[in-house]
């Protein structure tokens, strides 16, 4: 019997500035001046959040935080190329994707503090919070894309997971899932090269991570993670894909992870700093800076007021979270089913009942915003 080959696949790269912030003229998106600065304003905000989260947490404002720095594109990037009436389902990394689809910077603030009311991110706000299981957010998305494609939705899901992610069962079924039915579905890995220590090489054997869609007969793309143009411009084809009924895409955004995996990680075991200073020199927003300031869209001094108004505005945040009413304890079993199932609804009721019964002396009815 001959040996016959029956099928041959690729992996394709998308990148449209170098490290340089040179573009590759041929594949600008079609952004206007005025969303390239508001592209820029995004980054920069998320980064000056970024620095504030980490000092409240140092200082036992907020609770353990996963920092974003180094990883602006993936998240601003991806979440301007959506509308309003699609649906996000972030992990722990995604802050971009909140702030860039217009959740108040508060309610992450309330979320990494304890507050459950940072979960509820407002009214009209189609952004799932966070799910912390790893591998946990594909399903999520697949299942929300078939049933806006069950009820004719003009409208696609969108999940978030890290490398780690992709090793886990959820994600393959997920994979599975949106192929075999089609959904209009777009799942974004943030490769930031470590899965909390373990590193990129040592947790899959595959070359890329975006070869993995090849299994499941979808496509798979991998992005520059650092290249904002980039970013935006796969996730927008991937929505109209999507949109038109074109089915589903996996998108591998190759990034680094410039700080630890979270405040409870402590990377110089197992990082050196010369890779640390290589990834620093792709940095994100100084190459898309760059790239604004050649084109004459960007100035010195726009730079200095976008800086001065995005201080102010993370300086706002912090003390709307700080100032704000501690959380009632009922608040704890309401933000996370548009119907409160049975069960919990009676541990809501028992709980109730208990600290009438018992007195509020030794029942506490408010949680206080940070930790000790």
């Amino acid at each position: 019997m001959p040996l016959t080959q029956i099928a041959q696949f690729g992996v394709n790269r998308l990148s449209i500035l170098d490290e340089n912030g040179k573009a590759d003229e041929k594949l600008l998106p079609p952004l206007t001046p005025p969303q390239l600065i508001a592209l820029y304003i995004h980054m920069l905000q998320l980064r000056i959040f970024d620095d504030k989260a980490l000092k409240l947490q140092r200082q036992g404002r907020i609770g353990t935080y996963a920092s974003s720095l180094g990883q602006e594109a993936c998240t601003v990037g991806s979440a301007f190329a959506l509308k309003n009436q699609d649906w996000t389902f972030p992990a722990f990394r995604e802050h971009g994707v909140f702030f860039t689809r217009g959740v108040e910077m508060v309610k992450t603030l309330q979320y990494w503090g304890g507050d459950e009311r940072g979960s509820d991110p407002g009214e009209g706000q189609n952004c799932f919070p966070v799910s912390i299981p790893v591998g946990s957010q594909p399903l999520h998305a697949v299942g929300c894309a078939l049933g806006m494609k069950y009820k004719k939705r003009d409208a696609v899901a969108v999940g978030y997971m890290g490398d780690g992610g992709t090793s886990e069962g959820e994600f393959h079924e997920a994979m599975n899932a949106a192929g075999v039915f089609n959904a209009p579905v777009i799942l974004i890995c943030q490769n930031n090269q470590y899965a909390i220590s373990v590193a990129r090489k040592n947790q899959t054997a595959a070359q890329t991570l975006a070869q993995k869609a090849i299994a499941y007969g979808i496509e798979g793309l991998q992005v520059d993670g650092n290249d904002v143009l980039a970013c935006y411009l796969a996730t927008s084809i991937a929505r109209e894909k999507a949109i038109s009924g074109k089915g589903p895409t996996f998108l591998e955004f190759e990034t680094y992870r410039i700080g630890d995996h979270t405040t409870a990680d402590d990377s110089t075991r197992y990082r050196t700093k010369e890779e640390i200073a290589a990834w620093r020199a792709k940095d994100p927003i100084a190459r898309f800076e760059t790239f604004l300031l050649a084109k004459g869209i960007l100035s010195p001094s726009l730079i200095d007021q976008i800086k001065q108004e995005a201080v102010a505005k993370v300086e706002k945040a912090v003390q709307a979270y700080e100032t704000m009413p501690p959380q009632k304890i009922e608040d704890l079993f309401d933000h996370m089913y548009a119907i409160t199932p049975k069960d919990l609804a009676e541990q809501k009721r028992a709980y109730v009942g208990f600290r009438q019964t018992h007195g509020k002396e030794n029942q506490p009815d408010t949680i206080g915003p940070g930790f000790p």
